[in-house]
């Protein structure tokens, strides 16, 4: 759990947290005003900010949703910034038990903004104290056991909270019911991540060459996270083979050298559609099955590598298992087997 100031705009201090995440943070946005690429929930949470600013009350609570690393984090500081409030970190496996959550809210001040990140991963009892928190800003505190247990109700000051999921269908239905706004993030258009690679070489003063921004932007699998990221690789890469110039050419052979390809797949994307079309034929294969081909457990190629490749169109999820597309065949290369009638 940590809290942070969110009267200050300037990034966290970077001699107390290690390089890359001094980074990661001196890059985030601080107004929603330099948050792109997601135009439709930037319009309707500064709708959000600015009525309750009008009101004089604290904002409804907030549920942002979507795949890592598309700013929910920075949004959840962002809304801290602009309402001028302190931000409370926490995040659902960290809050395990109903005391741990109660501790918290206890310590929060009026008008706190407090973050839990992943919250369909909280416990259930500290989920249950959580929905009193959320509409009566009270908990009950449970002194002694058995028969002999008192409830002491606690009354905690106005707070907004802002939950971040990654798995929005995993949230119970009274805890989803009780967020008065919910924002999901969609992955971003190519044109908006090169403006945020821009953006991010200005602020760490590196000169980008025409056309390299484009290049980075578009195998950066729609994500800024990943953009930022590779953004460094090619930084890293420029300074020790390129004499510090960061042109297309430079970006293209950095990125190739990390195993990054001109479509943004990596070493586990390649591996799983390999996988797939060489040692099952194309599929249909289980998920279970197809992690053990390629070394890996079956959340990690679950919830990292498929999302992207079914949205990219190589691999369909089906009843009888997972199924490689003809463009994943022709990505790799190779010649697809003639398919049942009707497959694709």
């Amino acid at each position: 759990m940590a809290k942070i100031s969110a009267e200050n705009d300037d990034p966290l201090d970077p001699h107390a947290l290690p390089e890359e995440t001094a980074i990661d943070s001196a890059l985030r946005p601080s107004r929603l005003s330099e948050f792109g690429g997601q135009e439709r929930v930037n319009t309707q949470l500064s709708l959000v900010i600015e009525a309750a600013r009008h009101r004089g009350s604290v904002p409804e609570h907030i549920l942002l949703s979507g795949p890592p690393g598309l700013g929910k984090t920075t949004l959840a500081m962002i809304i801290a910034n602009e309402l001028g409030a302190p931000l409370r970190i926490s995040s659902g496996p960290a809050i395990q038990h109903a005391g741990d959550l109660a501790a918290i809210l206890s310590g929060l001040t009026e008008g706190e903004v407090f973050f839990l990140d992943e919250i369909h991963r909280m416990s259930r009892p500290a989920e249950e104290m959580l929905y009193l928190a959320m509409e009566d800003f009270r908990v009950d505190v449970v002194v002694g056991k058995g028969p002999g247990a008192t409830a002491i109700p606690l009354e905690i000051p106005p707070f907004t909270l802002v939950g971040a999921t990654t798995r929005a269908g995993l949230l119970p239905g009274p805890l989803r019911d009780r967020f008065g706004f919910t924002g999901q993030l969609d992955f971003y258009e190519p044109a908006a991540l090169e403006r945020i690679v821009a953006r991010s070489a200005g602020l760490l003063h590196i000169t980008l060459e025409d056309g390299t921004a484009g290049e980075i932007a578009s195998r950066s699998r729609g994500t800024p996270r990943i953009a930022n990221r590779l953004l460094r690789r090619v930084r890293d890469y420029a300074q020790v083979r390129s004499d510090g110039r960061m042109t297309p050419a430079a970006a293209v052979s950095a990125l190739e050298l990390y195993e990054v390809d001109a479509l943004g797949l990596d070493r586990l994307d390649r591996a799983v559609l390999r996988a797939l079309c060489q040692s099952f034929g194309g599929g249909p294969v289980g998920i279970g099955t197809l992690a053990m081909a390629v070394a890996e457990e079956t959340d990690t190629v679950e919830e990292v590598a498929e999302p992207f490749l079914v949205r990219q169109g190589f691999l369909m999820r089906t009843p009888r298992g997972r199924v490689a597309t003809p463009k994943a065949w022709a990505h790799l290369g190779l010649k697809p087997p003639v398919s049942e009638p009707g497959l694709f």
